[in-house]
């Protein structure tokens, strides 16, 4: 009987380790793949709680392991009989008591500090990036307060600047968390938080809503582009640039202009130049102003390709369920699949201009994905 248990116990710890040894410590979203100060901070916080944690967790299971081996009753006699009494060992109650005081300082010095360092409030500087981040049912918007304009589901950011974060809610609790480069901050309406961090270098980072906002919480994406400088400049520059959409010399996307207006795009989506000297759409949905410089469609669900936005277009709830975009066209409307093939040509010549068309060369996704 004790045989059979002793291998029920070691067969199940046998199948544990494959389940350990699965564990990916990088990756994408990884926090323990840092690419920037306060993510490395966290991290090594983290690590130092964990190795400190090894000697207690072998104490511990020592000592029960030795006392399940020493003490255990061989027959009845043993079962019957009333075990030793320590009450009132001083030793045994001074080293119980010390050891754990002892182990409370070296979480916590170090975790007090950490906590000082990264998440204290900054007052962003003329050196700094300082933007308005609001989480809404379910997209991120994203105001450039330094330039004056606003962008949707992508933060980008130059390489090495401290980007200094306020953070805002248009409606329930959301959370902004990109794990590669800072921890966990919630987004609450009507309460100035705030979270700053920097990436070290080029790439992708991807967040996500960290909070239950209901609905399509899950598909609450958004991504942190992190460009050398001189390609950072030139993406602002085309910011600038688009105050003046020029006529295109593709009948196909002078056709799409005209349909985003037939189809109220523009009574939602703000387009900056659509109409030189007025303003289109409402801020409390996403913006598509140098939508063709975008990586990613639906709150960075899907890759910024023809197929995926026409697929957007033709019905966004098979593609993010919950999402408050309409369904434009009947399923049997004749015109739909060449008014979408119209209106994804003009959406994707926003920003490329030919000197937008190349900016983002950006060194990969963080985490070699």
């Amino acid at each position: 009987m004790h045989v059979r248990r002793w291998l029920q116990r070691g067969l199940a710890i046998a199948a544990s380790v494959p389940l350990i040894a699965a564990c990916e410590f990088s990756g994408p979203q990884s926090a323990l793949d840092p690419a920037g100060p306060v993510a490395q901070a966290q991290r090594d916080l983290f690590v130092w709680t964990l190795w400190l944690s090894v000697p207690v967790m072998v104490g511990v299971f020592g000592v029960l392991l030795y006392s399940v081996l020493r003490f255990r009753a061989k027959n009845a006699e043993d079962e019957r009989a009333i075990p030793h009494q320590t009450h009132g060992n001083f030793k045994l109650e001074i080293a119980w008591t010390i050891i754990p005081v002892i182990l409370v300082i070296l979480v916590a010095v170090p975790t007090v500090r950490t906590i000082f360092s990264t998440e204290q409030r900054v007052e962003a500087g003329p050196d700094d990036l300082a933007v308005h981040a609001t989480g809404y049912q379910w997209w991120f918007k994203f105001d450039y307060l330094d330039h004056g304009f606003t962008t949707a589901n992508e933060l980008i950011i130059p390489v090495g600047t401290r980007v200094v974060v306020s953070l805002d809610s248009a409606d329930v609790l959301h959370s902004f968390w990109v794990p590669n480069l800072a921890g966990k901050r919630d987004m609450i309406p009507n309460n100035d938080n705030q979270v700053w961090f920097v990436a070290d270098a080029p790439g992708t980072y991807y967040g996500q809503c960290a909070e239950l906002c209901l609905g399509a919480h899950a598909y609450m994406r958004f991504r942190v582009i992190a460009m050398e400088q001189p390609d950072y400049d030139r993406w602002i520059a085309s910011f600038q640039n688009a105050a003046a959409q020029p006529v295109s010399a593709d009948p196909l996307v002078e056709r799409g202009r005209a349909l985003v207006a037939q189809k109220g795009c523009v009574a939602c989506h703000a387009i900056d130049g659509y109409r030189p000297g007025t303003e289109v759409g409402n801020p409390d949905f996403p913006s598509l102003t140098n939508f063709g410089l975008r990586t990613t469609v639906g709150a960075a669900i899907a890759d910024n390709t023809p197929e995926n936005l026409a697929a957007w277009l033709r019905d966004p709830q098979a593609m993010k369920p919950g999402n408050y975009m309409p369904t434009l066209w009947r399923a049997d409307d004749p015109n739909r699949e060449d008014e979408i093939e119209a209106i994804v040509a003009y959406l994707l010549s926003l920003g490329r201009d030919g000197q937008a068309s190349g900016q983002l060369t950006l060194g990969g996704i963080h985490g070699g994905q």
